[in-house]
Parts: structure tokens; sequence; C-alpha cells
């Protein structure tokens, strides 16, 4: 390779390499793993993938039929990927759906089945010239039906467009990188263009991640920049009916996580959780609940404990405490008995007392 194709691969390369980094935090390191991220990191990481294939396609025309089948793999994906993660945003559902993950687990499962039974008989030019055409309308008929989900903010955008969202446009600007990345591989199908246009695929991605990695880099909040609504509580007060679903929400994430046994929750970790910030939280509780943030996780906290000592939990009184999310006795017991007006150690006599009459 000359001077200039070294530069090529290392910035082709490089952005494969980032979009993979990316992907895996989002998936396995993010505290945040709602829908909406999770189909992002699956998006970054199909894309990472095809995107590498692509790379060493480009310096290596002769690479292993293997290499060509795990990435038009990961590309049969991404349609699905992009559907998903603009269908999760706009809907915003506390977990994936079923349906959804039937949908996606038929398709992997489908993929799968297909490279292992196939994985000796297609070659390059059978997955050029086929495979890769059903694979890439697989990908527009995703593209299309994203649009389709996306039809009001497209209207907002030629309309109204200084009304929208923050979230509204980055689900624009990711739409967009995606057609484009589309159809500049698109464009490799034609036989002769493969190597070059394919290639321009992987620099536009390249591209593309770098500057919204440099824009969310550059803006000091991006809490909501996947959820669509919260911002509009900011400075007024809940209705009943959304403050009713906010705080089933909310319920949920705790008890189903137990996250008030995390002695260092803060209110702006568990904002983050239902996609609102601390202020808004604090308005929330104050507003429905008549409770500050401390007390409202307390009370989860004592409820646990009065678990564990009606179960005869053998850790002793000051363990339990520690094991439910106190950082010391003396809390422990001030909130035991400011929530059910007695002390630990009395409520648990009481209940001595009463199995023995």
């Amino acid at each position: 390779m000359n001077e200039s194709n070294y530069i090529l691969f290392f910035w082709g390369a490089l952005g494969a390499f980032n979009g993979l980094v990316l992907a895996v935090y989002l998936l396995f390191f993010s505290r945040k793993k709602n829908p909406p991220n999770l189909f992002l990191g699956f998006l970054l990481l199909m894309l990472s993938v095809h995107i590498g294939r692509s790379v060493l396609l480009y310096f290596d025309h002769d690479l292993p039929a293997i290499y060509l089948q795990i990435g038009l793999s990961a590309c049969f994906l991404i349609g699905p990927c992009l559907f998903f993660f603009v269908k999760s945003t706009l809907e915003q559902p506390a977990t994936i759906p079923r349906a959804w993950q039937w949908h996606m687990g038929a398709l992997l499962a489908g993929v799968i089945v297909a490279v292992v039974l196939l994985a000796d008989t297609i070659g390059p030019t059978m997955c050029n010239k086929y495979v890769a055409r059903g694979v890439y309308t697989a990908w527009s008929m995703y593209i299309i039906a994203a649009a389709v989900q996306l039809k009001d903010v497209f209207i907002k955008l030629f309309t109204d467009r200084k009304n929208l969202k923050p979230v509204e446009k980055w689900l624009l600007t990711i739409f967009f990188a995606n057609a484009v990345i589309f159809l500049a591989f698109l464009g490799a199908l034609p036989v002769g263009r493969l190597f070059n246009i394919c290639f321009s695929g992987a620099l536009i991605f390249s591209f593309v991640l770098y500057s919204i990695i440099f824009v969310l880099l550059y803006k000091k909040d991006t809490a909501y920049l996947f959820a669509p609504s919260p911002v509009k509580y900011q400075h007024k007060k809940v209705d009943h009916t959304e403050a009713a679903v906010l705080l089933q929400k909310l319920e949920q994430e705790i008890v189903s996580k137990a996250i008030f046994k995390n002695t260092e929750l803060t209110v702006s970790e568990l904002a983050k959780a239902i996609n609102l910030s601390s202020h808004q939280l604090s308005q929330l509780l104050n507003d429905n609940q008549g409770q500050n943030f401390t007390s409202y996780i307390n009370q989860y906290r004592i409820h646990e404990a009065c678990k564990m000592i009606a179960a005869n939990h053998p850790f002793s009184l000051e363990a339990i405490g520690y094991e439910v999310g106190f950082n010391s006795k003396s809390t422990f017991y001030a909130a035991f008995k400011k929530i059910t007006g007695t002390t630990p150690f009395a409520y648990k006599e009481s209940l001595v007392k009463a199995s023995v009459s």
C-alpha cells in the first residue's frame, strides 16, 4: 500500500473500531440500558462489523468467503436495528416488548442458519450477485419502515423546523446517516465498482460517527437525547394522569432492579432511569407524593427491612440496615422509627410475641 492507502485504511478501520467500542459500551457498560440505547448499540455493532468487512475487502480483494458472509449477515440486521431504534425512541417502552424480541430473534436465527448451511457453498461472486441483493432489499424495506415511523417528524422538519425537539433532530441525523451509508453500499453492487464504493461507505460511516461524537462531547446536557417527552415538565406541575404513569414507571424501576439497596444512589441517577432531570423528579415527588427523594427511597428500604425481619433473617438488625441500603446504623434506626413508629428491635419483639400468642 502507498501512503494515501495507509491513511484511508487507518481512517476507515478506526471508524469501525470506535463504532464497535461505542456499541459495546451501550450494550454492556452504560447504566441506562433502556430500549433506545440497546437498539442503538446493536445498530452500531452491526454497522461496525459490516464496515470492518468493507475496509478489509477494499485492501484484500481475495478475502475469504467467511468474512463476506459475516459482513452480509451484519448488514442484514442493520435495517431492523434502525427500525426498532426509531420505534423505541418514539414510543419509549420501559422494556423491549416481547413481540420485538421475537422479531429480532427470528431474524438472528435465520442469519445463523443461513451462514451454517451455506458456509461452504457461497463464494464471493454469489455473495455479490445474489445474496447481497437480497440483503440490501431487506435493508431498504426497513429504512422505509423507519421513515414511516418518522413521518410526523419529517412533516415538522419542512413545516415547523424551529420547534424540532433535540431527540427529533438526532433521530433525523441517525436516519439520514444510515440512508447515505446504505446508498453508498448499494452503489457497490454493479460489477467493477465494488471496492471503491464499498470503501466510500466506510469513510462516510467514520465521518458521521466522529461528527456525532464531537457534538455529544460539545453538548453539556445529553440526558434527553433519546427521550422525547420529559422537557415539557420543566416549568409546570405534571398533571395527575401523567404523574401516575411516571410514578408507576419509577416504582417498576426501583422494585425490579432493587436499586434502593445502592447506598450511593442519587436523585440524578434515579431521574436518568426514567428520563427526567433531577429537578423534575424532585418536583414530581414533592407535588404528588409529598416527599423528598430521601424519604421516598427510605420507604422502600424500610419495607424491605421489615420483610427481612419478619422472615427471621439470620442477619443482625444493623446488618439488615446495611443490606437494604443505609450507610449507617443511626440513619437506619432513625428512618425505621420515622416510617413505622417504632424501632427495629421493638418491631422484631412484637413479631415474636405475636407468633407466640
